[in-house]
């Protein structure tokens, strides 16, 4: 499973962490573009990115098949049952601002100690289908992280006998690895967002509130980011001749 997909990017984001430790270019003159422009033509950038998104749900169809249960509610060991989705959207929201806040703190105090590199969240060019590509990839990263990391990891580790923390810390390091292609600093992030969104997933059972609140927190960044790296460009704007 986690070769498919977060397991894969993992590996990745650790390779493309060291390229960028051993570069001439200093760390915190590097970019990481987020939602990269696939084509120079519009038509096949869009269906590149359509393509790119779905094909990065398949997992979170295995995960599906594999904790199905011929019982209602059919999904129940992820942590997904109906009839409570305005409270749970509710408490995403208010992990938005639990973390959302907090978050660019890290990422500002990342930056200006050369941790992070700068990221650009919004890679694609201005077309009529820019914000709802960005809006689709949000509820990607949403749907196949939450899914994956908390949802089947902590089903399947603890048929394996592990115990909660153990579980915590595992996910909360796999969470943070993939991040590891930002720097440093973005793992010492995510490992903290894991952390926390463990905590509160083995309290709760319920998966929906995390869903929502990477949803919006992703949402926010890919289409508010060139606002507001345009209102305070010193703090959020990308530095003079970045890396990839």
């Amino acid at each position: 499973m986690l070769a498919l997909g977060l397991g894969q990017s993992a590996v990745y984001a650790i390779v493309a962490l060291v390229y960028r430790l051993t570069s001439e270019v200093a760390l915190a003159d590097q970019t990481a573009t987020l939602n990269p422009s696939r084509s120079d033509r519009e038509v096949f950038d869009l269906i590149y990115q359509l393509l790119g998104i779905a094909f990065a749900l398949a997992p979170v169809l295995l995960v599906g098949y594999l904790l199905w249960s011929p019982r209602r509610p059919h999904l129940a060991s992820l942590g997904l049952e109906g009839g409570r989705f305005g409270r749970d959207a509710g408490w995403g929201a208010l992990l938005v601002v639990a973390i959302g806040l907090p978050g660019i703190a890290l990422y500002l105090g990342g930056r200006a100690l050369g941790l992070f590199v700068a990221v650009d969240p919004g890679g694609l060019g201005d077309h009529w289908w820019t914000i709802p590509v960005l809006l689709l990839a949000a509820a990607r990263a949403s749907i196949q992280e939450e899914v994956v990391v908390l949802g089947y990891l902590f089903a399947r580790l603890r048929q394996a006998g592990w115990g909660v923390w153990p579980i915590i810390v595992a996910t909360s390091v796999l969470r943070a690895s993939y991040h590891l292609y930002q720097g440093p600093g973005a793992f010492i992030g995510n490992l903290l967002m894991g952390l926390l969104f463990g905590v509160l997933f083995a309290r709760s059972g319920r998966l929906a509130p995390f869903l929502v609140a990477h949803f919006l927190i992703d949402a926010a960044v890919f289409v508010g980011y060139p606002w507001v790296a345009g209102m305070w460009p010193e703090l959020f704007g990308l530095p003079t001749g970045a890396s990839g």
